[in-house]
Formats: structure tokens, C-alpha cells, sequence
């Protein structure tokens, strides 16, 4: 498999080499590059199977880069010093990433993640969403949602509320659908809680759009835009 590594600093493109090259024997770096220009020309005449992209490069982002290619055949791996907006986009993306300084067990994961990768339309998947999640007011738009059979690209704004099942998350938008992802209600708190979301329950994570009235008569709780009963913990209660 071809590595192309865009990066600004010679020394993270010679670190990453040297841990791919004695990690990896079916692997080979076939090129790097330290903006986004060159880079592009690499890409175009090597074909990676994986690209390793740092964020902040001289002519620009990462995200620049992406936006040049609409169905990109490559595995994509971001590296990155800690940058709080970055990581939660890619968090809602589904994307790989390191963080600076690069730690091997972390580098090596990531490769050996993107070489797994049999479906490239799930990878083209993650990099529309990320695409459409960086923009210019911060705001996170879309999310991915990985079932046991598919991905889902989901408009947070779609999302009526979440439900914790055991370790499991249950998804009701407003088309109906109800999706079940293997992760806990406790990931998709941290992830929500900038988005209008609230944990309510231990159970129970609500989009605040879709709240229609809190029925303290009956005892029902929170009733939502779609009639679903939701239960308030003591401490919520208004």
C-alpha cells in the first residue's frame, strides 16, 4: 500500500516514516509534501491508498486540501496538535486522527484501521460529512452513525433524542427512523451537549428543539414533538 504524509514539519514526516517503515512491511511512503500545493501534485500522480494530512499548513487547512477531491479513493488520517473544534468534527465524522506529538500505538492503530478498510464509499462517506461539519461559523451539521450493517450520515438537527439500551444508543429522527449504534449514551452527551442537547435522564438525551411541553399534571414528563413520553429526573425538573 502507497503513504503519501502532508505535513509541515520535517520532523512529524520523519517520525511517521520511521514507525510506518518498522510497523509495516507491506507499506511503503511514496511521497510527502508541507502544503497544500505540492501536496495536491503528489496525491494526483501517486494515487495513495492512505493519506496521513496534517490541519494547519502554510497555504492553508487540511480541510482546503479535501475539499479539491469529490470522491476521494484514499484512506484518510488527520494528525493534529489539540484543537478542540477539529477533534469534535471528526468525532461527528467518523475520522480517524492522531494527536501531536505522535505516539506509535496511536499511529499504528490508525494505520492498521484504514488498511482494514475493504468499503472506500464509507471512508468517501466520513469525508462529506467532515467537509460540510468545518465551516465558517463552527457549527457541527451532520453526523455519522455506524449501525452493524451500514453508515448513516445523519443532520443533527434531525435528531428528536437518544435513548440508552444496556450499552447501546437508539436514534429517533423526525423521518421516523430509529437507528441503534453500539456506542453508550454517555459518548453521544459529550459529543451533543454544544448542539441543543440535554441529558434529562439517566436514559434519556433530548434535542431541545423538539420539546413541546413538560406535563407536571399527569406525570408524563417531557412530552416531544413526536408524542414520545420522556421521563425527567429530580434533579432536572423545572
Amino acid at each position: 500500500m502507497k503513504v503519501v504524509i502532508i505535513d509541515d514539519e520535517n520532523k512529524i514526516i520523519n517520525t511517521i516514516t520511521k514507525l510506518i517503515e518498522t510497523s509495516f512491511i507491506d507499506i511503503s511512503i511514496v511521497a510527502s509534501s508541507n502544503d497544500i500545493r505540492s501536496g495536491y501534485h503528489q496525491i494526483i500522480k501517486h494515487q495513495p491508498d492512505i493519506l496521513i494530512l496534517d490541519i494547519n499548513l502554510p497555504d492553508g487547512t487540511g480541510f482546503d486540501l479535501l475539499k479539491r477531491f469529490s470522491h476521494p479513493r484514499f484512506k484518510l488520517i488527520f494528525v493534529t496538535a489539540y484543537e478542540e473544534y477539529a477533534i469534535k468534527a471528526f468525532k461527528f465524522s467518523a475520522i480517524d486522527y492522531i494527536l501531536k506529538p505522535i505516539d506509535a500505538n496511536e499511529l499504528n492503530l490508525a494505520i492498521s484501521k484504514a488498511r482494514d478498510l475493504k468499503i472506500i464509499e464509507e471512508q468517501q462517506l466520513k469525508v462529506k460529512a467532515l467537509i460540510e461539519n468545518v465551516n465558517e461559523d463552527k457549527t457541527l451539521k451532520k453526523i455519522v452513525l455506524r449501525t452493524s450493517e451500514s453508515l448513516h450520515l445523519v443532520k443533527v438537527e434531525d435528531i428528536i433524542r437518544c435513548e440508552a439500551d444496556s450499552n447501546y444508543t437508539f436514534f429517533y429522527l423526525i423521518d421516523g427512523r430509529k437507528i441503534l449504534i453500539s456506542k453508550t449514551i454517555k459518548e453521544y452527551t459529550e459529543l451533543l451537549k454544544n448542539s441543543g442537547f440535554v441529558r434529562v435522564h439517566q436514559s434519556h438525551l433530548i434535542n431541545t428543539l423538539y420539546i413541546d411541553r413538560y406535563d407536571k399534571t399527569s406525570g408524563r414528563g417531557l412530552v416531544m414533538k413526536d408524542d414520545s413520553n420522556i421521563p425527567v429526573s429530580k434533579d432536572r425538573k423545572p
